[in-house]
C-alpha cells in the first residue's frame, strides 16, 4: 500500500514538473508575439515585383500604344495605366482574354473629381487576375459633357458600377443598357459627389401626411450656416503662444525699461 502512495505520489509531481516547464517554455514566445504586434507594419520592397510589373506595363503600352498614354507603378507595387477615353472597351478586353493577363474580374469602378483640371473626372477601373494572383488599376479621363464607353460588354460587373457613377458624379456611360440612378431618389437634382454641389443639397424630402406620400421640396434652413474660426486650444497657454515682435531700435535709443 505504502508503495502504491510512493509511485502515485511521484507520478503527479513528475507531470507537474512537466506542465510548469511547458508553460515557462510558453511565456518567452508570447512575450515575442505581444512585442512584434505592437510595431508597425510596413510593406516590404519587392524588386522582383516592381519589375516585372513594369515590364508588363511596358509591354500593353507597346501593344497598344493608340490608347495607352502613360504606364507608372505605385510605391505599394500597384500598376497604373492612364489611357484615352476612346481606347476603354480595347483596353479592358485586352486585358481580359490575353493570356499573360486574364484580368477577367472587375472588383471596382469609381470616379474622382478634380474641378481644376480641363477634363475634371477621372474614371477608375480596378481590375483583378485570379489566374496570376495581380491586379491593376486603368485610368481614364472625361469632361461633364463627353460621355465614356460603357464597360458592360466587357464586364457584366459594371452595370451598377455605372449607374453609381453617373448617379454621384453625371458622368454619362454611352450604351449603357440602364443608366439610371442607384442611390438617390426619383427627381433628384445634381451629383452629390461633384465638389462643386452644395452641402445643403437643393432639394429636401420628408413624409406628407394629406398626400399620404414623400414629398420632395425646397431646402429651407432655419439657421444659416455659420463659420467658427475659433483658436487653437494650445493658444489659451501663454508658454505656447508665439513670441512678439520685439520694438526696433533707432542708434542712439534705449530700450523701454
Amino acid at each position: 500500500m505504502a508503495a502504491s502512495l510512493l509511485r502515485l505520489t511521484r507520478g503527479t509531481l513528475g507531470r507537474t514538473l512537466n506542465a510548469v516547464s511547458r508553460n515557462a517554455a510558453l511565456i518567452p514566445t508570447r512575450c515575442e508575439a505581444t512585442a512584434t504586434e505592437t510595431r508597425p507594419t510596413v510593406r516590404p520592397k519587392d524588386t522582383v515585383t516592381h519589375n516585372q510589373l513594369s515590364q508588363f506595363g511596358e509591354y500593353v503600352a507597346e501593344i497598344l500604344p493608340k490608347y495607352v498614354q502613360q504606364v507608372e507603378v505605385t510605391c505599394y507595387n500597384e500598376l497604373e495605366v492612364m489611357i484615352h477615353p476612346e481606347g476603354v472597351l480595347p483596353v479592358l478586353t485586352f486585358l481580359r482574354d490575353h493570356s499573360n493577363a486574364q484580368f477577367r474580374n472587375m472588383t471596382d469602378l469609381t470616379a474622382v473629381d478634380v474641378p481644376t483640371r480641363q477634363n475634371r473626372f477621372e474614371i477608375v477601373y480596378n481590375l483583378l487576375s485570379l489566374r496570376f494572383n495581380s491586379r491593376i488599376r486603368v485610368k481614364t479621363y472625361t469632361d461633364e459633357l463627353t460621355p465614356v464607353d460603357s464597360a458592360v460588354p466587357v464586364h457584366e460587373a459594371a452595370n451598377w458600377y455605372e449607374r453609381e457613377v453617373w448617379d454621384m458624379f453625371g458622368v454619362f456611360f454611352a450604351n449603357h443598357p440602364d443608366l439610371r440612378r442607384i442611390l438617390t431618389d426619383y427627381g433628384f437634382e445634381g451629383h452629390p459627389f461633384r465638389k462643386d454641389f452644395p452641402l445643403s443639397g437643393y432639394v429636401e424630402v420628408r413624409y406628407d401626411d394629406e398626400l399620404k406620400r414623400v414629398v420632395a421640396e425646397p431646402v429651407e434652413l432655419a439657421q444659416e450656416f455659420r463659420k467658427f474660426d475659433l483658436n487653437s486650444p494650445w493658444e489659451a497657454f501663454p508658454a505656447y503662444r508665439e513670441p512678439k515682435d520685439a520694438p526696433k531700435l533707432e542708434a542712439g535709443d534705449k530700450p523701454a525699461k
